[in-house]
């Protein structure tokens, strides 16, 4: 019994979320249902709820009954949500910032006000947007390279094509000139004949 429940909760632990952990700031997209009405008028509306907030908990580890707790400052009173990560009702979640904290449990959180409320401690990225931006970044400085490198090459190869160029031009002057010089001695030496005659 206990391997068929096994593979059940391997089988139902979602992959597509981000490893959350205690000091990051997350947006969760609630789905939430809204009925209005009674049985044949029953309307049902589906919206999706954001709760931005610090991670102050985990637990359950990675399994099926792993759930979050994120608190946030609503109004100057804290509110606290505890979501289960494998729950269908969560859309997704949304880094927005990794704060690198030595705690494993961060409920002193809970007694700090203002600005205290903020975490300590390193910030390793922001958020996933900006890393896509910072790859589009990076791949236009890439394709800004390779354009200026064969903008280079093109202009490398009109200047080789030039210089050839100008050599063809020196060389057809200095044929020019050999053939003028081969021309006047075969006149001088015309004449010096002429004269021995």
């Amino acid at each position: 019994m206990t391997v068929i429940l096994q593979e059940f909760n391997h089988s139902n632990v979602r992959t597509d979320l981000p490893d959350v952990k205690p000091g990051h700031i997350v947006k969760v997209y609630q789905k939430i249902v809204e009925k209005k009405g009674k049985d044949k008028n029953l309307e049902i509306k589906e919206r999706i709820q954001i709760f931005e907030g610090l991670v102050i908990g985990r637990k359950g580890g990675t399994g099926i009954n792993a759930t979050i707790t994120v608190r946030k400052i609503s109004d100057g009173i804290g509110v606290e949500r505890v979501f289960p990560l494998s729950a269908p009702t969560i859309e997704k979640i949304e880094l927005v910032k990794i704060v690198k904290t030595r705690r494993a449990k961060l409920n002193y959180m809970r007694d700090r006000i203002g600005k205290a409320t903020r975490p300590k401690g390193e910030i390793i990225k922001q958020e996933n947007d900006k890393q896509n931006k910072s790859d589009k970044k990076t791949d236009e400085r890439v394709a800004k390279e390779v354009t200026g490198e064969e903008k280079n090459k093109n202009k490398n190869k009109n200047k080789n094509e030039e210089v050839k160029e100008t050599e063809k031009k020196e060389e057809a002057v200095k044929n020019e000139k050999k053939e003028d010089k081969e021309i006047k001695k075969q006149e001088t030496v015309k004449e010096d004949k002429e004269e021995k005659k």
